[in-house]
């Protein structure tokens, strides 16, 4: 253990009962984390609370006296360090290095002070970051930084009894696959042990050359120890006319072997462990002990293996495969096909046969494990020869976690999907949309109030607005909706409904609002974040009379702050570490069915009955808090209600403590003519949208040219010259309307441009890099067309 200079104070001091308690157990934390040992930590506070008890008798007996400052036993400390296999490193609330091991010296090539590292890129700036947490939070960790020779992780522990040091611990990061980690094993302490046991072990590539062997190998092999690497493996045995295999340097009056190969990984240009065992009785079974040899070899293995007895029953399993399978430990099963579902057991129990009986090639197949019905994974399954008792390999790689992943991935991937259609729906419906209360609009021109027909062109209008509103709800999911951002708290947010959700949920539902403190700002639409609010309060009030239809129960609506070290202890792997401001609403219901909680955000999907329900409530409030930068999670237990957590970032900007005050309401204004003059040119691929949005422009006194795409826009220009306005749609066939409008200006650079589309106007903005151009959502009405068109031309 290197020695390094330390700037503690050395004299001697006496310490109260309660000090000594305490200094033990943070002691005892910092031995756990360091050494990674609980019975050294348990050893350590015994030992201070012994220590505390001397410490009362000795103020029993002895005069008070004055108390000095703490001594600390720097020697102990780097003793535990070296315990530790990993590199750990002491420093103090200056940022000096007062302690380290030998595992950091070698790691760092000597004793530079972290963050100080000679890391490359910018790893310093990670490490300096993650001490800064460490000194805040109490703990902190860090990785993709490296060294020019290895990437490395960090954990760093806020630790002493004024919480003045930091203990920083520094793993390698492993990326390598399992055979260059089995390769490592047996070039190592593990082939070593091997060797001890009598086996000789290898590792042996496609091409049948060596990537690693043990010692005891190329000492039997060659007569020397050097590594084996690029050797040919079967340039080293010979083999007689018995059929017994013996290393080509002993010749054939040396010792029989046998021959034991087991596939390292799936596939068929996957390395082989090879494992040679001395046969002295060269009878066709394999002796005990080297049957034990090999069973201890099966136990090394980092992946999932088991050995099946001619008569299918289990001999042994190694740990990885007790995991893979979900093995109760307690109760092991004693065939293969207790592992797997009813449906599986013949195949595997036929395959288990088969193999038993002779057959020497390795077979994959995919089954189903109890535990994980719904989760197939691959099961390999090989003819094992010389092996005692056991007849067939089996190997089972634990892919849980890949499983996760590829839900959760497929899961992102068809919602993403789906809103990629509704959004194309939306768009093409909003078209029709446009040309319903178009002609509505037309028609209650020519008709009042007292006419016979007057209450159904307004029921049609009324309908019209209704429809209008579910694609709305269609854009919110797809998240091509547009958004009013302001800075705004939460609580006001759920003030502003309060009064609402009360009349929502009636006389028999309780509401019960609770709000956090030092609630972070967060930048969305107030409006949206209302619809949000109020969507997740109609459900649970639904959840809730569903359950109880003569009604009762709570709705709790709660704000709460949620910082960085939070989330880190949350150990979500969705949720990205960060500073959030959350809202949580929470019902007494009947909570929501295992077998129905992943559709629930999908746009049309609902359990209520029919005509009951639009199935959008749910994902129009997934498509804003996705569009706001949040994360939404549903949680539930079947009769304990459902809980929607939602987690909004808080806004960084030195704005984000102020909150923005709303808009003044603006003064109420006399209608304005809208009758003008001028020549505009409406560009709309649509027929019926164009012919509507011409007749309505005509009627106001506007001399309307029409054109059904943007080339046939362009010509027009050409030959009619500079019109007043241009109206275009955005997404048209051959030539778009941004392309068109750029053509157009490079003639008339000031031209007065209007963007009308079904499409969110935020989305489009995104990727139309046009200036001083308006933009018009469909469905609009025949008066909305008619502003718009006014308020351009006027300057507006």
């Amino acid at each position: 253990m290197a020695s390094l200079p330390l700037s503690v104070a050395t004299s001697p001091t006496r310490y109260a009962a309660m000090i000594a308690g305490g200094a033990s157990v943070g002691a005892a934390m910092l031995v756990l984390f360091v050494a990674h040992s609980v019975i050294l930590a348990a050893a350590f506070l015994a030992a201070g609370i012994v220590v505390g008890g001397a410490v009362i008798a000795w103020r029993t007996l002895a005069p008070v006296a004055k108390a000095g400052p703490r001594e600390i036993d720097w020697d102990f400390t780097r003793a535990v360090a070296e315990a530790s296999a990993d590199a750990v490193a002491v420093t103090d609330r200056a940022g000096r290095l007062v302690c380290a091991n030998d595992a950091y010296e070698k790691m760092f090539d000597g004793f530079p002070t972290p963050p100080g590292l000679p890391l490359v890129g910018d790893g310093v700036a990670v490490l300096g970051k993650a001490g800064r947490a460490a000194w805040r939070d109490g703990r902190a960790s860090a990785s993709g930084f490296a060294t020019d020779r290895q990437s490395l992780s960090t954990e760093i522990v806020r630790a002493g009894d004024e919480s003045d040091m930091l203990v920083w611990r520094f793993v390698p990061i492993i990326d390598r696959d399992l055979g260059e980690i089995a390769a490592d094993l047996i070039a190592g302490e593990a082939g070593d042990r091997l060797g001890a046991s009598g086996v000789m072990a290898a590792l042996v590539d496609a091409n049948g050359r060596i990537r690693a062997g043990n010692r005891v190998l190329a000492t039997r092999a060659i007569g020397r120890d050097e590594p084996l690497d690029g050797a040919d493996f079967a340039r080293l045995l010979i083999t007689d006319s018995r059929g017994l295999v013996r290393f080509e340097r002993e010749g054939l009056d040396g010792t029989p072997l046998r021959v034991v190969q087991m596939p390292v990984l799936m596939g068929e240009k996957s390395p082989i462990l090879v494992a040679l065992l001395d046969d002295t009785d060269t009878a066709p079974a394999i002796g005990a002990s080297a049957s034990a040899h090999v069973r201890s070899l099966v136990s090394l293995m980092p992946f999932g293996m088991a050995l099946v007895d001619r008569e299918g029953r289990f001999l042994q399993m190694n740990d990885s495969f007790v995991r893979a399978a979900g093995v109760d430990p307690t109760d092991p099963p004693l065939y293969p096909g207790d592992l797997v579902v009813r449906e599986d057991k013949a195949a595997v129990a036929d395959a288990i046969r088969r193999f038993a009986g002779g057959a020497t090639h390795s077979s994959d197949m995919a089954v189903r494990l109890k535990g994980h019905p719904d989760e197939p994974v691959a099961m390999t399954i090989a003819g094992a020869r010389g092996l005692g008792d056991a007849s067939v390999l089996l190997s089972l790689k634990d892919n849980s976690e890949e499983s996760r992943l590829k839900r959760e991935v497929a899961q992102a991937t068809k919602m993403q999907a789906v809103g990629q259609l509704a959004g194309g729906v939306a768009h093409d419906f909003n078209n029709i949309l446009t040309a319903i209360m178009g002609h509505c609009d037309l028609m209650m021109m020519r008709h009042s109030p007292g006419d016979s027909d007057y209450d159904d062109i307004q029921q049609i209008r009324t309908n019209s607005n209704r429809a209008a509103s579910l694609t709305r709800q269609l854009l919110a999911f797809s998240r091509q909706q547009t958004l009013r951002p302001q800075i705004l708290q939460l609580p006001d947010v759920v003030a502003e409904v309060s009064n609402l959700l009360k009349r929502l949920m009636g006389e028999t539902v309780k509401l019960d609002v609770n709000h956090g403190r030092a609630l972070g700002a967060v930048r969305a639409d107030p409006g949206q974040l209302e619809q949000v609010v109020v969507n997740l309060a109609v459900n649970a009030r639904d959840a809730m009379l569903s359950a109880n239809p003569t009604g009762g129960g709570t709705l709790t609506i709660q704000t709460k702050a949620v910082t960085a070290a939070d989330v880190r202890a949350m150990k979500s792997d969705i949720l990205p570490i960060a500073d959030y401001t959350a809202l949580i609403v929470s019902d007494t219901g009947g909570g929501i069915p295992a077998e129905i909680l992943p559709k629930i955000f999908e746009p049309f999907f609902t359990t209520k009955e029919v005509g009951k329900g639009t199935g959008l409530g749910l994902s129009t409030v997934y498509g804003i808090v996705k569009q706001s930068g949040g994360w939404i999670f549903a949680d539930t237990k079947p009769g304990q209600g459902a809980t929607f957590s939602i987690y909004l970032p808080v806004h960084a900007s030195a704005a984000a403590s102020r909150v923005a005050p709303p808009p003044p309401p603006r003064p109420a204004t006399k209608p304005a003519e809208m009758w003008g003059t001028g020549t505009i040119l409406l560009v709309e691929d649509e027929d019926m949208v164009r012919a509507v949005a011409e007749r309505a422009l005509t009627r106001q006194g506007y001399t309307v040219l029409t054109a059904e795409n943007g080339e046939i826009a362009l010509e027009l220009l050409a030959s009619s010259g500079r019109p007043d306005l241009l109206i275009s749609d955005v997404v048209m066939p051959m030539m778009d309307g941004p392309t068109m409008v750029r053509h157009a200006r490079e003639t008339y650079p000031d031209l007065p441009v209007i963007f009308m589309s079904g499409y969110a106007e935020e989305q489009l903005r995104k990727s139309i890099d046009i200036d001083a151009v308006s933009f018009l959502p469909k469905p609009f009405s025949v008066t909305q067309l008619a502003a718009a068109a006014r308020d351009v031309m006027a300057g507006i």
